[in-house]
């Protein structure tokens, strides 16, 4: 194994390559969209999403299923690893 290649990083059963992120999923709940995990020299980070109270009147949030409804509908508790 070669010291300087990066390593992939395993979550559930699928692998990810280094610097790569995704969404998790989580069963029964399925793909945590508002959870963005992303893999950094074989170890795996995730963070879930926060939007800003003025996120409510952008029209981004029109794009962003996390921000939609300006409430905190994506409950870190909901979400185990």
């Amino acid at each position: 194994m070669q010291a300087d290649a990066p390593r992939a990083c395993r979550f559930g059963r699928r692998w990810y390559l280094n610097n790569e992120s995704w969404h998790p999923s989580v069963p029964p709940f399925g793909e945590m969209k508002c959870i963005l995990c992303w893999c950094v020299s074989g170890e795996t980070h995730c963070q879930r999403q926060e939007c800003p109270p003025s996120a409510c009147a952008s029209p981004a949030t029109r794009d962003n299923p996390c921000c939609a409804k300006c409430r905190g509908e994506c409950h870190a508790h909901t979400w185990h690893h």
